[in-house]
């Protein structure tokens, strides 16, 4: 079988505990890919439109998904997916809902919007942990739209490095 190069992942989160959580588990499960973190709806659009802060080469490459969450300041993830599927250059993009919110109104509207994944984060950080791992060993196996996307660049640092 052959191994595929890790590709980047964007995670749109605002709380702080899930931030560190999600970076404890990346390290807790030696996992290989890239982790960039961006804070709200409008820097994540920032991100993948390679934007304001974003716009020096390197600063934001292509992720290969991008783990969102719903309820976030300046912009909710709903509103961020929404543009994503609407954009011609974003539209494949791989996007996994990661959030607290159990509301079936929110799940359905993620749905009916296009995310490829809705997931409620469990509780403590043992079960977050292996969620966090099963969605990149599930992620490892699925063959991810091509053409779009860039090579992993050992150049670009991350926001908050994982490690």
């Amino acid at each position: 079988m052959m191994v595929k190069k890790p590709f980047v992942v964007l995670l749109a989160e605002d709380d702080e505990h899930d931030i560190v959580a999600t970076n404890r588990a990346w390290q807790k499960h030696n996992i290989a890919n890239q982790l960039y973190i961006v804070n709200d709806g409008e820097e994540c659009l920032d991100f993948l439109r390679r934007r304001g802060k974003y716009s020096e080469p390197g600063a934001a490459p292509r992720p290969g998904i991008l783990l969102l969450d719903i309820k976030m300041p300046r912009m909710d993830g709903l509103t961020v997916l929404k543009y994503i599927r609407e954009d011609e250059e974003l539209q494949h993009l791989p996007v996994i809902i990661l959030t607290t919110s159990k509301a079936e109104e929110d799940r359905l509207k993620g749905y009916n919007l296009g995310v490829n994944a809705y997931i409620v984060k469990p509780v403590g950080f043992e079960n977050f942990s292996e969620a966090v791992r099963t969605i990149n060993l599930f992620w490892q196996l699925v063959e991810l739209p091509g053409g779009k996307h860039e090579p992993h660049e050992d150049t670009a640092t991350p926001s908050h490095p994982a490690g």
